[in-house]
């Protein structure tokens, strides 16, 4: 191979547009060999979700014609890129790889155990941004500590300069010699048959086209929209951020702030900059409760509750209504994701991590910064840490967030004819309207298995541990 080739290593950056390490790559000038690598230990049908793996087939198909659009292919290889990245950069004799920084503990174990092997080697190896709008430890406090609050983060952040986005590459040349294994299907990757009908369609292309959408029809109600179930009032691009199909950085240069919809929107996307930073800052968070003061609270395990939490059977609708969403769809609107996570750890005392892992295996948007954050702001561990004597009641914030019902008729068909009156408890339906309804509690939907009113009097007494 001719020297100067680099390889641009393709992670949570599955996109053209607006890509940092793509753009110092092939603005060099010389080959370039874009590499994305199926690491068993992350992709694979026993570690993610069927609507996770189609998402990611998604992607890498419509990445690989993007490229050949440009004269150039995506480079497909199998195993662990501890190993694979060094052989592709011996067998290209690259001289550099360019990547994206990523924050998960995971990615920067793997991440330096890659960059010695390459750098012992003679390969120059050269982290960008791309995951997240800033990269940790751009935004710190006048001490040059990281934040552990988001409102002050958010004004630090916003005072800070920000680059204009970076347009694709006009052409990409890759050597025509690299051999790469097949793109993965759906079929490939072990979830043939099982995809929820859900799972949105993964990719630039279609990312693109969403946050278009959202920017046209939605983005100027958002901030008094978003948390209404019923309503289309959310971006539907966190799968998109996640995979990095969509440029965080693009996006938010995309808003109008003037506009209060987008602004609320902004911070959003700085909330995600600001999970991001803090896990990087402090790893051990992912398994370990951000506040050392909760550390030993004697968090109940698996068993019944969750087993009915999860298969969104526990008598709530709204809890079951989010549950059953998240099994057809692999998304669960961020309203449902809140008052469901309170429901786990404050009315069924189960541990946090438990449904953490459970978002994160079935999300398709499932970010390890992002989740671990808002599962702890859930339990009142983590930073801007929803008290412990804050407890969504499953009731009233059904009755608030979805007045009409609709989210709770479409994901809990067996409420449908239930009034509204009475749709968010139906257990209190008088005989004759249970009947005219159809709906028997016990029998055609479960009976709750806590009552709120109890359950959040002993999750008082659990965090002060009386």
């Amino acid at each position: 191979m001719a020297l100067g080739t680099r390889i641009v290593w393709f992670r949570r950056d599955l996109r053209l547009d607006d890509h940092p390490a793509l753009r110092a790559a092939t603005d060099g000038g010389g080959p370039v060999v874009p590499l994305f690598v199926l690491d068993p230990r992350l992709v694979g049908a026993g570690t993610m979700s069927p609507a996770r793996l189609s998402y990611l087939a998604d992607a890498l198909h419509d990445l690989d014609a993007g490229l050949r659009a440009r004269g150039g292919r995506l480079v497909v290889r199998r195993g662990d890129p501890r190993e694979v990245v060094p052989a592709v950069a011996a067998e290209v004799g690259a001289t550099a790889v360019s990547l994206s920084r990523d924050v998960t503990p995971f990615a920067q174990g793997r991440d330096a155990a890659v960059r010695d092997r390459l750098e012992a080697a003679g390969v120059a190896v050269d982290a960008h941004p791309g995951i997240l709008i800033r990269d940790p430890g751009t935004v710190t406090s006048a001490d040059g500590s990281t934040y552990r609050v988001y409102s002050p983060f958010r004004r630090a952040w916003a005072r800070l300069p920000l680059e204009p986005a970076a347009p694709a590459p006009g052409s990409v040349a890759v050597p025509a010699a690299v051999p790469s294994e097949d793109l993965p299907t759906v079929a490939s990757l072990g979830a043939a048959g099982r995809v929820p009908s859900g799972t949105i369609r993964g990719g630039e292309t279609a990312a693109q086209a969403r946050l278009t959408r959202f920017l046209d029809e939605a983005a100027h109600r958002y901030h008094d929209q978003r948390d209404l179930l019923g309503e289309p009032g959310t971006s539907r691009l966190s799968a998109d951020l996640h995979y990095g199909t969509v440029s965080p950085r693009a996006a938010y240069l995309r808003l109008d702030q003037d506009l209060p919809g987008h602004e609320s929107f902004a911070g959003e996307l700085i909330w995600r900059d600001f999970y991001g930073h803090v896990l990087a800052r402090w790893p051990g968070i992912r398994d370990t409760e951000f506040n050392p003061e909760l550390r030993d609270l004697p968090w109940r395990g698996e068993g019944p509750e969750f087993d009915a939490w999860r298969e969104g059977r526990t008598g709530y609708p709204i809890i079951d209504a989010a549950q059953r969403q998240l099994r057809q769809e692999g998304w669960m609107h961020n309203r449902a994701r809140m008052v469901s996570a309170s429901f786990l750890c404050k009315d069924l005392l189960v541990d946090w991590r438990l449904g953490q892992d459970h978002f994160l295996r079935h999300l398709v948007d499932g970010d390890v910064a992002s989740n671990n954050g808002g599962w702890q702001w859930a339990a009142g561990t983590g930073t801007d840490a929803q008290p412990y004597f804050r407890i969504f009641n499953p009731v009233t914030q059904g009755e608030k967030f979805d007045p009409q019902g609709r989210y709770v008729r479409h994901y809990v068909p067996e409420l449908a004819a239930v009034p509204d009156r009475w749709l968010h408890h139906p257990w209190d339906m008088p005989a004759a309207v249970a009947r005219e309804a159809g709906v028997t509690i016990g029998e055609d939907y479960p009976a709750p298995i806590v009552d709120h009113a109890e359950a959040r009097r002993a999750a008082l007494a659990f965090f002060r541990r009386e």
